[in-house]
């Protein structure tokens, strides 16, 4: 009897010519994250599975691996019917439980025994060698049965996966991260349907503290957990945030800001040869996120723009924030340049024509190449415990 895990794919099965692409990627993910611990990897178009010492660390890590259905901890025996209920019966040995009931899929149609015929059989064998009774409905422990061509697997512990697509499977976006609760959230999400990060952070010392921005890359240290070598490009925002504050009244002072952070993310998203911009923007939260705003702020980029929170409250980002581990660093009291010099009555239907005449007022355009030529990069190659 061979202890191991089995990964199970989840939507990835959905998936007919590509599907090779996506479990090669998967692998290539799950190789990665496992780096350090001792394993054997296998696998095909509908499992793969991992031998190692190690199964409770490897089972923790797998749970932030993108792209996985369920991860089940399992007994793989040769599919002989004396020697599955043999094994079943020492799989069960320290297993707490006073009914049950058994599952059989019979996946390779050459074995003899029907699957319902199966369940009854092992059924028989575990009333006989332990004080249990049988409860369909309701049962304390659910034994599963897989009668497949390279063996017989035998599980009692399926741990749910995150799901989602394989990160990197669909190229790499600009993340728009601030040290708020919904970017990080935005970036969680983005990864789960494939999406690589690269995230963009705008500083404005003495505006803004160091705290600030270890703030941000704390947060991004947290989603690295998900992905792994996510770059976080840090933006010296003072002087344009000055000249905006400057030259441009103060109710259209965060509209014009947030048009010059676009144009901006737009520049690095080319200069980084990247897809997209992501934000975490949702519909109507502050002023500059009504429809009106985000018309006028998109207008500078014919990039793609997404928004993964944009039709979520505030209650369900945070509980996404809470499970996702963001949470108590975002709400950290540390100001960043969005929110210094938050006007008291921001315009939350913007003109477009003024937008473009108060940007006249002063060369802007050298401001935000001077950005993006002096911006400082930092590698997240694994969480950065000391931040903060």
């Amino acid at each position: 009897m061979q202890k191991l895990i089995l990964i199970k794919y989840g939507e990835l099965t959905t998936k007919k010519g590509n599907r090779n692409t996506f479990i090669k990627l998967l692998v290539r993910n799950v190789n990665s994250i496992l780096k350090g611990i001792d394993y054997h990897i296998q696998y095909d178009r509908v499992r793969m599975y991992i031998e190692s010492e190690n199964i409770e660390t490897i089972i923790s890590r797998l749970q932030k691996v993108f792209g996985i259905h369920s991860i089940v901890e399992c007994f793989k025996v040769n599919t002989n019917m004396e020697e599955i209920k043999e094994s079943l019966v020492n799989a069960l040995k320290n297993v707490d439980f006073k009914t049950f009931k058994v599952e059989t899929k019979r996946a390779d149609k050459n074995f003899p025994t029907s699957s319902m015929e199966c369940s009854r059989i092992f059924g028989g064998v575990v009333l006989k060698n332990f004080d249990c009774k049988v409860d369909v409905h309701h049962p304390d422990l659910i034994i599963k049965v897989e009668i497949r061509k390279e063996g017989t697997f035998l599980y009692i512990r399926e741990i749910d996966g995150i799901g989602g697509y394989p990160v990197g499977i669909q190229g790499k976006g600009l993340l728009m991260l601030s040290g708020g609760i919904d970017s990080p959230v935005a970036g969680y999400l983005s990864l789960k349907r494939g999406v690589d990060l690269e995230c963009l952070y705008f500083e404005s010392p003495p505006h803004t503290s160091l705290e600030a921005k270890n703030k941000v890359l704390k947060l991004a240290s947290i989603i690295n957990a998900y992905s792994g070598n996510i770059k976080v490009h840090v933006v010296p925002f003072t002087n344009l945030q000055e000249a905006i504050y400057k030259n441009v009244p103060e109710s259209y002072v965060i509209t014009i800001m947030r048009r010059m952070m676009y144009r901006i993310a737009s520049g690095v998203v080319k200069k980084r040869h990247l897809k997209v911009i992501i934000n975490g923007e949702s519909i109507g939260q502050v002023a500059s996120q009504t429809l009106d705003s985000m018309c006028v702020i998109n207008s500078v980029t014919n990039l793609p723009v997404i928004r993964p929170v944009a039709c979520m409250d505030k209650l369900e980002i945070i509980d996404i924030s809470n499970k996702i581990g963001t949470y108590e660093t975002s709400i950290l009291p540390f100001e960043d340049c969005c929110t210094i010099f938050l006007p008291k009555h921001p315009v939350i239907n913007p003109e477009l024509e003024k937008c473009i005449y108060y940007e006249s007022l002063f060369d802007y355009e050298s401001l935000v190449e001077e950005c993006i030529n002096t911006i400082e990069t930092h590698t997240l190659e694994e969480q950065e415990e000391d931040l903060l």
